[in-house]
């Protein structure tokens, strides 16, 4: 099946879309679609008479939504996009030249056959300018830039989309986001919970291991008959340095009052 387009009088069969053509229109779609701004509409294959000779459909457009009060009819597209694999180079230009001369503002063409580029129409040159993969299509039609990478690769299509959705502050987004914050602060608290459990175990064997050693000094003096008053008591007792404790159950064997085995050099 075919169908007719008018380009400056000249009439062209338009084919339907081989795969690579029809891939890549599916593409532009999707990532326009998600980028667009509020307020806009996006539309695919938008019949469009764009002069008295010409009579022919962009393959994606964007133009605002409703009805233009200064002619009672939709609004004129203001950005249009084009794939061109088939076509001829003349028959894509000389579309650009009508579009842009009925009042669309910027066309761009992505291009499939050989190396795969995307370029914008220069209507001063009356040429189609390539833009650098590494490019972003900036407009007030799109909620934010369009990477130029993002019209050429699958994946990329789908970061752009996911990023423009978030800037959209869009319902099911915000839940996701809401959710992995949810999950975030679980691990975190749960971890937070573990490390507190391990440092109190850990204080609680260090004050345990003083305890018995505090103890074990003020029996060593007992079993050998040095009297201990109580604060000298209470002063073991409460003693948390091991180190300390250490050298003062070595003294306890052998110090003769409870005073030598605290004395500090």
């Amino acid at each position: 099946m075919t169908r007719d387009e008018v380009i400056k009088g000249r009439r062209v069969v338009a084919h339907p879309a081989l795969a690579v053509h029809g891939d890549e229109h599916s593409e532009i779609d999707f990532v326009v679609r998600g980028l667009v701004a509020p307020g806009y509409q996006v539309s695919t294959d938008l019949l469009t008479r764009q002069g008295k000779k010409s009579d022919f459909a962009s393959d994606s457009s964007i133009r605002k939504k409703g009805d233009d009060p200064a002619t009672g009819s939709r609004y004129l597209e203001e950005i249009a996009f084009e794939v061109v694999s088939t076509q001829s180079e003349r028959d894509v230009t000389d579309k650009a030249d009508e579009m842009h001369g009925r009042g669309v503002r910027r066309i761009f063409a992505v291009f499939v056959k050989g190396p795969r580029r995307v370029c914008e129409w220069s209507p001063e040159s009356r040429r189609w300018t390539p833009l650098d993969a590494g490019a972003r299509i900036e407009d007030p039609c799109l909620v934010t830039p369009l990477a130029v990478s993002a019209l050429l690769d699958a994946a990329l299509a789908d970061n752009a989309v996911a990023e423009a959705l978030k800037v959209k502050r869009n319902p099911e987004i915000l839940k996701l986001e809401a959710a992995a914050e949810a999950r975030g602060e679980a691990r975190g608290e749960a971890r937070g919970e573990a490390r507190g459990e391990a440092r109190g175990e850990a204080r609680g064997e260090a004050r345990g291991e003083a305890r018995g050693t505090a103890e074990a000094i003020l029996k060593v003096l007992e079993v050998r008959g040095v009297a201990v008053s109580q604060a000298r008591k209470e002063e073991i007792l409460r003693c948390s340095d091991l180190a300390r404790l250490s050298r003062w159950v070595a003294r306890a064997s052998l110090a003769t009052s409870a005073e030598e085995v605290t004395a500090e050099p």
